[in-house]
């Protein structure tokens, strides 16, 4: 299969949007630009049509996807809410969409099992960027996509880094530019629970928990390891702590790695370099007094916040870094912490997924 790139830019952006309804019309999958990534899409109502997600990624089908709508109004097309759970789902939608908010809600039987993994629960957002507003308008139906790369590797949040993970395996990309947020988005699992609106924080991202907690609560479930889920699967979970931890993409362990052995450290002396091996070091701020810097002779250092520690910037950077190392050619990567509060959560959560574990 030959891969076609077609820019999305002014006067291209409507050739570039009629292209790819025609091809999700004709059951196919694309990569579509977001603003948290680029997401490989399909017709989420079409089950033959999500099955070419999973096969182009090589994604495992315990795993759910995330359908994108075209406006606020459709998510009572797919989700079954009760007047209590609407009432706090339209606080969310008027505060963060269009956005980088996922919500997990129960569904509606017009989704397909095979996009929500058999839960009865499915997990939707609208995305802010233009392009793909324009593509779930004009297409007029949901659009399953989760990020345009192979299985558990580091997400792409450029075409180009798409068209290196999945050339020849899909037949377009819409490169809409590169993605202005950089990390996936967050998402929650919202309940009316007893006093306030309770949200399950299940994956960090963008919208960190301050912003949430002006709403309602957040609660963090544990998460499941890849053999624990593939476990699960083979039988009903036996516990409310199972459930949740099985009701969203993005959750396993191991993900958002790249090909470069990857070790992240909470405290810089826990890292012992292995003699004639090349380390490349992922800096937060490319600062001495972080701890890092003048630990080891770097062969390649890249920074999220060169001086700044601005986490905006580091979490835009953060997959773009990650890639540059791991093309970079040396044996392993070392990555810092950022600062662990607000996007920091959500970065040092990539990156310990990212990394190795014994």
């Amino acid at each position: 299969m030959e891969t076609e790139l077609v820019y999305a830019e002014e006067e291209m952006a409507n050739e570039a949007i009629s292209k790819a309804v025609k091809y999700l019309e004709a059951g196919d999958v694309v990569a579509l630009p977001t603003e948290t990534v680029y997401g490989l899409g399909a017709n989420a109502l079409d089950a033959d049509a999500v099955v070419k997600i999973f096969e182009a990624k090589g994604r495992p089908s315990y795993d759910p996807l995330i359908i994108h709508l075209s406006s606020r109004e459709e998510i009572h097309n797919y989700c079954d809410l009760s007047p209590e759970l609407d009432e706090i789902v339209q606080k969310l939608i008027q505060e963060f969409w269009p956005g980088p908010l996922t919500m997990v809600l129960p569904k509606k039987d017009i989704i397909p099992d095979i996009v929500t993994s058999g839960l009865p629960t499915v997990a939707v957002r609208m995305s802010g960027h233009p392009i793909m507003q324009e593509i779930c308008k004009a297409f007029g139906k949901p659009i399953a996509a989760p990020s345009a790369n192979r299985f558990g590797r580091i997400s792409p949040t450029s075409a180009g880094a798409v068209l290196k993970e999945l050339d020849g395996k899909i037949p377009l990309i819409v490169d809409g530019g590169a993605c202005n947020a950089g990390l996936e988005s967050t998402i929650i699992r919202v309940e009316v629970g007893k006093n306030n609106p309770e949200f399950h924080l299940l994956r960090a991202g963008p919208v960190v928990k301050e912003d949430l907690q002006k709403i309602g609560k957040v609660i963090r479930p544990k998460k499941l390891t890849e053999r624990a889920r593939k476990m699960l699967m083979e039988k009903a979970p036996e516990s409310s702590s199972d459930t949740e931890a099985m009701q969203a993409p993005g959750m396993l362990e191991s993900h958002y790695a790249p090909e470069t052995p990857l070790y992240f450290f909470d405290k810089p002396e826990d890292f012992k370099p292995e003699e004639g091996k090349i380390y490349g070091l992922l800096s937060y701020r490319g600062q001495d007094k972080d701890g890092y810097m003048d630990l080891h002779e770097w062969d390649v250092i890249e920074e999220l916040s060169p001086g700044k520690g601005k986490l905006a910037e580091a979490s835009v950077r953060l997959f773009h870094m990650l890639r540059l190392l791991d093309e970079s050619g040396v044996d392993a990567i070392v990555a810092e912490p950022a600062a662990e509060t607000g996007l920091g959560v959500a970065i040092n959560d990539r990156l310990r997924r990212a990394s190795q574990r014994s």
